[in-house]
């Protein structure tokens, strides 16, 4: 059995969002051109849940779009079949501020496949990258521009963001990697 130490409860991550939320208004200079984008799987309800602190504080709504990068990745032909869900985006994105969405920030492979998804739908104004946690272990020139907790960890650790919608509990876990036995 792998061990798991707790790094966020349910309190701290909503926390954590309510915090990214009025640093991007702030960033940002308010709402107008402003939408967030959520990378498929656990980014896109953090992005929903940073768009509703929006809502909460500011009285008016930040569209959230939903990003598949699987077709994207540079690992395409070392993984089986990838299960590419649909990329939604309510408005378009040329001339936006648009506020990337991720859960964990750590090699930044994942962002740079985020990035050229995103160029193929459009030109926004600028991109930003949110992230819930940032673990380190960077192998590109990636920094997120606002982030909830920056968590180190060895490569033998997994940080896994639970959120209600895909895991039924929310919480973020640091879990030791479990090593394959010799043989």
């Amino acid at each position: 059995m792998a061990e798991e130490r707790l790094i966020l409860t349910s309190d701290e991550m909503r926390r954590a969002l309510t915090r990214i939320a009025h640093e991007i208004v702030e960033s940002n200079k308010g709402l107008e051109g402003l939408m967030l984008v959520g990378v498929r799987r656990r980014g896109v309800p953090l992005a929903r849940r940073i768009a509703d602190a929006i809502a909460s504080f500011e009285n008016a709504s930040v569209p959230v779009g939903a990003l598949d990068i699987n077709l994207y990745r540079d690992d395409l032909t070392s993984r089986p079949q990838p299960l590419v869900r649909p990329t939604e985006m309510p408005v378009g994105i040329e001339g936006k501020a648009v506020v990337l969405v991720d859960d964990v920030l750590f090699t930044g492979r994942t962002v740079r496949s985020a990035l050229d998804a995103l160029m193929d739908l459009g030109r926004p104004r600028i991109v930003q990258l949110a992230v819930l946690v940032d673990r380190g272990h960077h192998e590109f020139p990636i920094r997120a521009d606002f982030v909830g907790k920056n968590v180190p960890t060895s490569l033998d650790e997994i940080v896994e963001v639970r959120v209600t919608e895909i895991d039924g509990t929310e919480e973020v876990a640091l879990v030791e990697r479990v090593k394959a036995a010799p043989a």
